[in-house]
């Protein structure tokens, strides 16, 4: 049977200017966990070397656009020639493009010959058009970059009859346009219907046959689609939406989040049917909204535009199918927040009790209100760089030329012949240990967010325990002593703690997310056990993975409390708050459940409202052409939405922890004083409708 253990909080001045100077409780702090400190400032020293190494390493065009054939990323304006602009890949070869997709070729797409280009060409229908090769100051084309651009890529006309005879065999330095192209994703997609003018002057002029296949198109889509080419686009969105992540992602929840802080103050009986009302109404327009881009409600965005009877529609039916599918997602998604919100009308009457008492906590307090924009503002600081170091991680592989034994001859105009050595193409290529920096780049990241959001939640903790443990008897004219009393005692006490928290949750998340991987990867390769023991013993081992996992979230967030309130250890603290939460569970269970709902259902209104705006802005033209061309808004709103999830937890935790510290710190005080907590506010004593303490307080 443990003894009291009370909070350790100092007392502040009354309200007539006289400071008491017996304390209610003990002071016996000491610094704890101090060995997990180190180990976090140790990863972060960690994560500066990392990703010093992928500012040194990287290049974030590499993510966009491809390379050419010599090893230049298109668009780099540092390149040897200058490509700045000339974003777009184009192979200058189709028998190369075609030959690299036979199922029997060794020939691969990444050795054809390629060039960046400023957009892609397409075939005439009077003459015969052609690409030509950069021009070469030390060759006989004496051009430059930006005449040969003017000239749009040809200068057939100055060939020599050595060149000309080379360009008909398919070796440069000039190729014929006979494929009508497409930019998709940054590379010039060929359409496999050769334009039957340009080939009837093609083969007019002597020119070698051209295959004409539908490989033609499908080897460079598959090159495009891989799943690496997929994932660097994916980053790179991330990149050139950076303003909408930072309005979207980062203001919007911030001020959605204070303004629903300001109405709890002072509106808190409303509050909860606001909050449900509002959520559901996002629902049905996230909802409606699906709808009506998938083309159930009115006419599609896509087919209007590239017709029925476009080879490439396709590409956008895939995404048509996806928008579809999100639709049938969400209208389940609304149809049980709709049918939730009606069951638990008359739950929500005792959840508004709840939340009053943590109304009149900030008003009293009034600090706790504004006081998440110091770890808001830090986490941003943080993110900002976390981001570019990601861009550069994922882009720092090394460029080098291709060990190819394919014939690839092309004329040279610096050596003046036509070359076959060296012709092979380049790629990027990735060392195991960038995995593991990436890996652990990801993880430091999730460990710093959740190590800031720890320290925000103990600060807040610190600050209601003060509150609680004085009666109340702070003086209005101070009213952010205790959030700066509570922020040194964690800074001074407790940053150890908070860290083997943060951090023991964040091992346990990466260890489900690489369980579910795995489990994904089984069940894709169909190698699920196929005895039904076997298969019991395989979900059951999910389900107890992730009780594990909410156990540990529950015991952390009530851990923080009591590493507040007493200034005990990690372990101490959670084994602590895990025997109050026990021996009160359904006076706990019985005031919280509801709160916690009526919370998160806010969490995620803001979330999705910051998902949804992103959504709307980055649908716009300046996102879907020109240079700012994202490839798909997928994962910056994915992004937006986690930001804003973030953003709502820092703000959404003042009136949580100000519940759930209130609640433990009247368990703790009535475990101390034989079953009559001593120091709690008329108003939680009523809530828990406790008649003894209530009849005490009012005589």
């Amino acid at each position: 049977m443990r003894g009291p253990l009370g909070a350790v909080l100092e007392r502040y001045p009354s309200s007539d200017g006289t400071t008491e100077n017996e304390g209610i409780i003990r002071h016996n702090r000491k610094c704890r966990d101090v060995a997990f400190l180190v180990i976090f400032i140790a990863f972060w020293v960690a994560m500066i070397v990392n990703s010093s190494f992928g500012f040194n390493q990287g290049n974030p065009l590499r993510l966009t656009y491809g390379l050419d054939y010599k090893g230049n990323v298109c668009g780099d304006k540092h390149a040897h020639p200058g490509l700045h602009q000339l974003e777009l890949k184009y192979w200058l070869n189709p028998n190369q493009v075609y030959q690299s997709g036979m199922k029997d070729s060794k020939f691969e797409l990444s050795n054809a010959r390629s060039i960046c280009l400023l957009d892609c060409p397409t075939p005439l229908e009077d003459s015969l058009s052609w690409v030509c090769d950069y021009p070469e100051p030390e060759g006989d084309i004496h051009l430059s970059m930006d005449d040969w651009i003017d000239r749009n890529y040809d200068y057939y006309e100055l060939l020599s009859p050595e060149m000309r005879n080379a360009s008909l065999q398919l070796q440069g330095p000039c190729y014929p346009v006979i494929f009508p192209s497409v930019n998709v994703y940054w590379s010039c997609q060929f359409i496999a219907r050769a334009s039957n003018a340009s080939l009837r002057h093609w083969k007019q002029m002597g020119g070698v046959d051209i295959n004409e296949d539908i490989v033609i198109d499908k080897s460079i889509r598959s090159f495009i689609n891989s799943r690496s080419s997929v994932i660097k686009r994916y980053m790179a969105d991330i990149g050139k939406a950076w303003p909408v992540l930072i309005v979207c992602g980062g203001l919007l929840p911030l001020f959605l989040s204070v303004v629903w802080l300001l109405m709890i103050r002072h509106f808190v009986v409303a509050m909860p049917w606001i909050t449900v009302a509002l959520f559901n109404i996002l629902m049905i327009t996230v909802t409606m909204f699906y709808y009506l881009k998938a083309g159930w409600i009115g006419n599609d965005a896509i087919t209007p535009i590239i017709g029925d009877h476009d080879p490439y529609i396709h590409v956008f039916g895939r995404e048509l199918n996806h928008l579809r599918a999100a639709a049938i997602l969400m209208t389940f998604v609304m149809v049980l927040s709709v049918l939730t919100s009606i069951a638990v009308i008359r739950r929500i009457l005792m959840g508004t009790s709840v939340l009053k008492v943590a109304a009149k906590v900030i008003g009293e307090v009034q600090a706790l209100i504004f006081f998440p924009i110091i770890p808001y503002s830090i986490l941003a600081i943080f993110y900002m760089f976390w981001t570019s170091a990601a861009l550069h991680l994922f882009s720092s592989g090394r460029v080098v030329q291709n060990n190819c034994n394919t014939n690839c001859c092309a004329y040279d105009l610096v050596l003046k012949k036509v070359n076959c050595d060296r012709c092979c193409g380049y790629s990027i290529r990735y060392t195991p240990h960038i995995a593991v920096a990436i890996f652990f780049h990801l993880f430091g990241c999730y460990w710093a967010t959740k190590f800031f959001i720890s320290c925000s939640s103990t600060v807040i903790a610190g600050s209601v325990a003060s509150y609680y443990w004085t009666r109340g008897e702070t003086s209005p004219e101070i009213p952010i002593l205790p959030v700066f009393a509570s922020m040194k005692r964690l800074v001074r006490y407790s940053l150890g703690s908070v860290a083997l928290g943060s951090l023991i949750v964040s091992f346990v998340e990466s260890i489900r997310f690489i369980l579910d991987s795995f489990r994904r990867k089984l069940k894709v390769a169909d190698t699920t056990p196929d005895s039904w023991l076997g298969k019991i013993g395989y979900h059951t081992s999910q389900g107890c993975l992730r009780c594990i996992e909410w156990t540990i979230k529950s015991v952390n967030q009530n851990a923080y409390i009591m590493i507040a309130i007493t200034g005990k250890s990690f372990c101490r603290a959670s084994a602590i708050a895990t025997e109050l939460i026990m021996n009160n569970i359904l006076r706990i269970e019985r005031v919280n459940v509801i709160g916690d709902v009526i919370l998160f259902l806010g969490k995620l209104f803001v979330s999705l409202s910051s998902a949804v705006l992103g959504f709307l802005v980055l649908d716009t033209h300046k996102y879907s052409s020109g240079h700012n061309k994202l490839s798909s808004p997928l994962f910056p709103v994915l992004v937006c939405w986690a930001l804003g999830y973030v953003v709502a937890t820092l703000f959404f935790a003042v009136v949580e922890m100000s519940i759930d510290t209130l609640i433990l710190s009247y368990c703790q005080d009535s475990d101390e004083h034989q079953g009559t907590a001593q120091f709690a506010p008329l108003l939680l004593v009523e809530t828990l409708d406790d008649q003894n303490d209530t009849q005490r307080l009012t005589q």
